[in-house]
């Protein structure tokens, strides 16, 4: 992470003079006079937040995913978190969840005082696997979160399965795959509860923003004074303002907050939403077209893609394979970006690795498979629908080339000489 905190969510420009050829986007869309127009028409009215565009919003997400609601938020930590809390849980309820994904799916759970047991993933597709999850069942397990990651959903029929037979309820965690689906159902409409992001690295994009999906009336009661501060009208209101304009309210134990979506991002999440299915569509072609240049390159194989599902490519996951022979995979990322000028990032360190849960105890060795992929193979390179097949060339052949430099000459001291150069040449820059 790049020294100031803004950066994060802005770009992985390190400061360090390196030209990249292929940087790591932030901007995971594309906008066009659509997307102006429709904020001008909300600048034009005089409602600006939960009006008539995020109503809209809403009713057509819902439409589009094949559930009863969608209500939509400031964004997609802030689905997660209303998803927690309309699980009712208590302090020392278990929730099995993954370690692969972004710390925002699991920390939720810390806030509420519930504790987050981590299953294990599958190795080929990275997401939860239904045997581990099985194993962690226990006398205080209240729900399973999953997160479809990556490109692809996890197996919900066995994942469904278990729920059923142990009274479980679901969150799926979306923010990856809006429009993907499971054997003909939409994400976000599988399980109990959904959970979307709308930030701009994803599919579609609202600037910043969330939603929630499901088909519970009993949720949509709960969610609506959660959304806004623990608004709600009063139960025999008969005047607008008697006994007042609003009650506040508490929800299974919780404040509301104020995490409403205001009229600008929905009306650009619209006119986005017109779109997902093509961005989708683009964003496959450019994976298949990449994953054809680096078939048969000499340890590095291509993404693994289970049946029965749509794949909408949000992340582009070649596995290095050459860490078992010898050569560590950060010495390969070294020399992919310092000579390659290509920039590859890694997701996801497993969440039970960071400060905030080894405090809490849990140790290392938690989810093996996990820890290997993470460690040992994989590596997310850029995946947006603007990218041209020339560029995405560049991309092929950086990741061709240091696979077979690393190989020629031998694991550090390859990418320690490619750092040299670079790090020469930016010391004559500053000569000069």
């Amino acid at each position: 992470m790049a020294k100031q905190q803004g950066s994060y969510a802005t770009s992985y420009d390190a400061g360090d003079g390196v030209k990249l050829k292929v940087p790591y986007s932030f901007f995971g869309s594309k906008f066009d006079g659509q997307e102006l127009n429709a904020i001008r028409e909300v600048l034009q009215g005089e409602t600006f937040t939960m009006g008539p565009q995020v109503q809209a919003f809403q009713k057509e997400f819902a439409a589009f995913c094949g559930t009863k609601y969608a209500f939509a938020v400031s964004n997609g930590t802030v689905a997660c978190a209303l998803a927690v809390d309309l699980l009712d849980l208590k302090p020392g309820d278990e929730v099995i969840t993954t370690p692969i994904t972004f710390i925002a799916t699991s920390i939720e759970l810390l806030r509420r005082g519930a504790v987050p047991v981590f299953a294990d993933v599958q190795y080929e597709t990275h997401n939860i696997d239904p045997a581990s999850i099985r194993q962690k069942v226990t006398k205080k397990t209240r729900a399973i979160v999953v997160v479809h990651y990556g490109t692809q959903m996890c197996d919900m029929d066995e994942i469904m399965a278990i729920a059923r037979e142990h009274k479980l309820l679901v969150v799926e965690d979306a923010a990856h795959t809006p429009g993907a689906t499971y054997k003909g159902k939409k994400a976000g409409s599988i399980g109990d509860i959904g959970c979307f992001s709308f930030h701009p690295l994803k599919n579609m994009t609202t600037f910043e923003g969330g939603m929630l999906t499901f088909s519970r009336d009993d949720f949509a009661d709960k969610i609506i004074p959660l959304r806004c501060i623990g608004l709600q009208s009063y139960k025999n209101q008969k005047d607008y303002w008697l006994p007042y304009h609003y009650d506040v309210v508490e929800v299974n134990g919780v404040l509301g907050n104020n995490y409403r979506m205001d009229e600008v991002r929905a009306a650009v999440g619209r006119i986005q939403l017109r779109k997902l299915d093509a961005f989708n569509a683009k964003r496959l072609e450019l994976t298949n077209y990449v994953n054809g240049r680096l078939a048969g390159t000499d340890g590095i194989a291509v993404p693994t893609w289970a049946p029965d599902r749509t794949q909408v490519c949000y992340l582009f996951n070649p596995r290095y394979k050459l860490h078992a022979r010898g050569f560590p995979k950060d010495d390969f990322l070294r020399i992919l970006y310092y000579e390659e000028g290509v920039q590859a990032i890694l997701h996801y360190l497993p969440n039970y690795l960071f400060s905030v849960y080894r405090e809490r105890g849990y140790k290392p060795g938690l989810c093996p498979v996990a820890e290997k992929v993470f460690f040992e193979e994989t590596m997310t390179l850029p995946m947006h629908p603007r990218f041209t097949h020339e560029q995405l060339d560049q991309m092929a052949d950086g990741i061709r080339n240091a696979a077979r430099k690393i190989q020629e000459r031998g694991g550090k001291a390859a990418a320690a000489k490619g750092k040299k150069r670079v790090e020469q040449k930016i010391a004559k820059k500053k000569a000069k």
